[in-house]
């Protein structure tokens, strides 16, 4: 039997993981009473709210959770604080490269606008990386809730800045509301300027969901993609393409996507060959931070600690981490699995 190694000390890249959802809990309880807003229960207390979103109601009680604690975020020092403590968390977990994705719209009003937003993001990224020492992208999200005209100036703003500091470009929200082409534009766009496509499927929708951004989008990774283990000749698409699914077991969960970490189709998307990134996505709302998913593979399927150190080494290979980089991390993986565990 594999001895167990400490998945915190195993070098990783994080690939999916949003902008709010990855406060701290008490910084946002911090946030909430420096600007004044009540905050519900269910973002009060000590423990992640119980969510499903599988039902429309279920979605809108979660979005709205999310959009309260945004609504905390106001200020300059409010945007560099949440990120340089999400470095700090990364760091802890063993995160050593991030692209964490974020939708300027969201907080322009407060903070004069779309451009001087995501400069300031691209700001305290550098300022937060160059503290850490994790190395750190951004990922510009249009919302499918909004209109693909929206998504159009996210994506021109995303190519502007692609030299500093954001990769990619994704689509964002419930994949069940509007169709992938609607937003097609936006997307050519941002592959046009040398971005990498990264839109949401596969969650709360089924297969058609992921064809539709291959089809659609020319996504080269899936946010989520874990319904297109329903699906033989969708996943062989996958893995021959080599795109990369971000799975996000604990949301999936959370959401009632699946009933348990042990329903979660991980091996049947790992075993297909398809490329996996192991993802947080809200630990806000989740309660459960990246080295957690690591830790429910093993606990809830088994996977070995080479399986694990593969499991890194593809999230690795999957970002846009610069070539120096990806070999120094993919050496430290597996120097990390022939160590002997403490």
């Amino acid at each position: 039997m594999d001895r167990q190694r400490d998945v915190r000390s195993l070098p990783k890249a994080h690939l999916h993981l949003h902008f709010t959802g990855s406060m701290r809990p008490a910084t946002l309880l911090e946030l909430a009473d420096k600007h004044g807003i009540r905050l519900p229960e269910a973002l009060s207390s000590e423990h992640p709210p119980k969510l499903r979103a599988t039902d429309e109601r279920g979605w809108f009680r979660f979005q709205r959770l999310y959009d309260t604690a945004r609504s905390c975020l106001r200020d300059e020092s409010d945007i560099r604080r949440l990120v340089r403590e999400t470095a700090e968390d990364e760091r802890a977990d063993g995160s050593r490269w991030l692209e964490i994705q974020v939708d300027p719209t969201s907080y322009a009003p407060l903070l004069g606008g779309l451009t001087p937003t995501l400069e300031l993001v691209l700001d305290a990224v550098r300022e937060a990386s160059e503290a850490t020492g994790v190395g750190i992208r951004v990922l510009v999200a249009a919302n499918r809730m909004k209109s693909p005209m929206d998504a159009r100036t996210l994506a021109r703003l995303a190519v502007r800045y692609a030299d500093q500091g954001v990769i990619g470009f994704g689509l964002s929200n419930d994949e069940r509301r509007g169709l992938a082409r609607d937003f097609d534009r936006a997307f050519a766009i941002a592959r046009g300027g040398g971005l990498i496509a990264a839109p949401h499927g596969g969650e709360l929708a089924g297969p058609d969901s992921v064809r539709d951004c291959l089809d659609d989008l020319g996504a080269t990774r899936i946010g989520h993609g874990v319904r297109a283990a329903e699906d033989p000749r969708l996943l062989q698409r996958l893995a021959d393409r080599q795109v990369t699914c971000e799975v996000c077991p604990a949301s999936n969960v959370a959401l009632g996507v699946y009933d348990s970490p042990e329903q979660v189709p991980l091996r049947t998307l790992f075993e297909a060959g398809v490329p996996l990134a192991l993802g947080a996505d809200d630990p806000l709302l989740f309660g459960s931070r990246l080295a957690d998913q690591y830790l429910l593979a093993r606990a809830a399927h088994g996977f070995t600690d080479a399986e694990l150190a593969e499991l890194a080494r593809q999230s690795i290979r999957s970002s846009r981490a610069p070539e120096h980089v990806l070999k120094e991390l993919l050496g430290e993986i597996d120097a990390w699995l022939v160590e002997e565990p403490a």
